[in-house]
C-alpha cells in the first residue's frame, strides 16, 4: 500500500474494499473474493461486522464436529472450528479408541484467575507494607459495588497481596489479585476491578501522612489482567491395561505402551520436540476454543508459559507405565468462559454450546483438554508406530485436488492410485498432469 488515508473507518465495506483495490497491483484481487462471503441476512452481517474493526467480509473455518467422546461416563460431540481436516478425523478417532477403554476422566484442579495493579514507589519499602496491611480490608470493600452480582454467582475476589518486586526493577511493586469468575471468562470485570482498585489504593496512599513525600514517589504504571493461569487448571486422563492398547495396527501393544512413554520422555527433556509436542495438542484445544467463542490467543499464552514454569519448555502430558496399566495424563491451564462476550453473540458460538449440553465454565474447561488429550495421543501414536504423514497426506490430498482444479473423474483415479502409495504434494500434482495427457 503506497498512500495514507484518513477516515478509513468511517466508509462502507464497499468504498474500503474500492480503496484496497486502488492501492494493490492490478488484478491481484477482485471485489467478489470478498463479496461472495457476505451472508444474505443482512441483520446477521451487520452483528458479525459489528465483532471487529473495519471489516470487509467474513473469514470462513469449517465448523466440525468429533463425536464419542466418553468423559466422566458422558457421550459428548464436540464442536472443533479448524481448517485441518486431519485434527478432527485425529480427533474423533481417538475419542471412538479411548470410549472402549474406559474413556477420559477429567478433573479441574483450580479456577483462580490473576490481575495486577504495577506502580513504582520510591518510599520506605516496610512502612508502605505496613499500611497495605492495615488498609487491605478496606480496599477489597470498596470494590463491593463492582463484584456484588459475581458474588451472588460464587465468584469475586479471594486475595489481594502486595508485592514487593525491587530484586527484579528497580521501585517496582504490584497489588497482586486472584479471583473467581464462575462461568465467564471474566476478562472485562478483572481490569473494571483492577482499575478502580488503582485508583483507590492511589488515593489511600496519598492520604496516609509521611508515606508518600514527593508527587512522584508512587506512580500507578497499568493495571490488567493475566493469561497465565497457573491455579486455573485442568487434567485429563486415560488409562487401561497395556493389552488392551491392542488394535488392527497394534500388535504388540508391550512395544508400543514403552515406544509411548519414551516419546513422552523425549518431549519432556527437548524443548525442539516439546514445541512441537504441545502444538499437537493445541490443535485439538484452540478449535474447541474457536468453536465455543473464546480467546484461544489468550489460551495459546497461558498455555505456554505454563510449560515453561520450571524454567525450561516442557511437554504439557506424561505417560507411564504401573505394572500391567499404561497411563496417559495432561494438565493445561485454560481459562474458559460459557457466558459473555461471543457466547451470546454469535450463533453458532450458541450452537456448539447447546451441542455440548450447555456446560459450566469449569466443564467447558475438562471438555477442551480431554480433547487436547485425544489429539495428542493421536499425534503420538502415529509418529510411533507409521509416522506422521500418512494419515495427515491421506486428509490434505482433497485440499491438493482442489488446488489443482480436479474433476470428478480425476479423482476417482488419484484416490484409486494413492491407495497404497505414498501421497506427496508434488506426486499427485505429477499424476494429475499424466492423466490430463492422455
Amino acid at each position: 500500500m503506497s498512500n495514507e488515508i484518513v477516515g478509513f473507518s468511517k466508509l462502507s465495506k464497499t468504498e474500503k474494499i474500492a480503496w484496497l483495490q486502488q492501492q494493490a497491483p492490478v488484478g491481484s484481487f477482485e471485489a467478489h473474493t470478498f463479496e461472495q462471503y457476505f451472508l444474505a441476512n443482512p441483520e446477521l452481517q451487520q452483528l458479525h461486522d459489528e465483532f471487529s474493526e473495519n471489516t470487509l467480509s467474513n473469514f470462513v473455518l469449517p465448523f466440525s464436529v468429533a463425536p464419542n467422546f466418553l468423559i466422566n461416563d458422558r457421550y459428548y460431540a464436540v464442536p472443533m472450528a479448524i481448517e485441518e481436516s486431519s485434527v478432527v478425523a485425529a480427533a474423533a478417532k481417538s475419542a471412538k479408541y479411548w470410549a472402549s477403554r474406559g474413556g477420559f476422566k477429567t478433573t479441574v484442579l483450580g479456577t483462580e484467575k490473576i490481575g495486577q495493579v504495577h506502580f513504582m514507589f520510591k518510599g520506605d519499602a516496610t512502612a508502605l507494607q505496613l499500611f497495605f496491611d492495615h488498609i487491605k480490608a478496606e480496599l477489597i470493600a470498596g470494590l463491593q459495588p463492582l463484584t456484588q452480582n459475581m458474588q451472588k454467582r460464587g465468584g469475586g475476589i479471594r486475595d489481594i497481596e502486595m508485592r514487593n518486586k525491587t530484586r527484579e526493577l528497580a521501585h517496582y511493586y504490584q497489588l497482586h489479585v486472584t479471583f473467581e469468575t464462575v462461568d465467564s471468562m471474566g476478562a472485562n470485570f478483572i481490569n473494571t476491578c483492577l482499575e478502580q482498585l488503582a485508583r483507590d489504593w492511589d488515593a489511600h496512599a496519598r492520604s496516609q501522612e509521611g508515606l508518600v513525600a514527593n508527587e512522584a514517589d508512587l506512580e500507578i504504571v497499568m493495571s490488567i489482567l493475566s493469561n497465565y493461569v497457573p491455579n486455573c487448571v485442568v487434567r485429563a486422563a486415560v488409562s487401561c491395561p497395556i493389552a488392551a492398547l491392542a488394535d488392527k495396527k497394534i500388535t504388540n501393544p508391550q512395544h508400543f505402551a514403552e515406544k509411548m512413554v519414551q516419546a513422552l520422555a523425549i518431549a519432556t527433556v527437548e524443548p525442539f520436540r516439546a514445541v512441537t509436542h504441545n502444538k499437537g495438542i493445541m490443535n485439538g484445544i484452540d478449535a474447541v476454543v474457536v468453536a465455543t467463542g473464546n480467546d484461544f490467543r489468550a489460551v495459546e499464552a497461558g498455555v505456554h508459559a505454563y510449560a515453561s514454569r520450571s524454567g525450561q519448555y516442557r511437554s504439557l502430558s506424561t505417560a507411564w507405565i504401573e505394572g500391567d496399566h499404561f497411563h496417559f495424563e495432561l494438565d493445561v491451564p485454560l481459562a474458559l468462559g460459557t457466558v459473555g462476550g461471543l457466547t451470546a453473540l454469535h450463533p453458532l458460538v450458541k450452537s456448539a454450546l447447546v451441542i455440548l449440553g450447555n456446560p459450566s465454565a469449569a466443564e467447558l474447561m475438562q471438555i477442551a483438554a480431554a480433547v487436547g488429550l485425544a489429539q495428542n495421543f493421536a499425534a503420538v501414536r502415529s509418529l510411533t508406530t507409521t509416522g506422521i504423514q500418512e494419515g495427515h497426506m491421506k486428509m490434505h490430498l482433497n485440499n491438493i485436488l482442489n488446488q489443482h482444479g480436479a474433476t470428478a473423474d480425476e479423482r476417482i483415479q488419484v484416490y484409486a492410485y494413492f491407495k497404497d502409495t505414498t501421497i506427496s504434494h508434488s506426486g499427485v500434482v505429477a499424476y494429475l498432469q499424466q492423466l490430463r495427457s492422455l
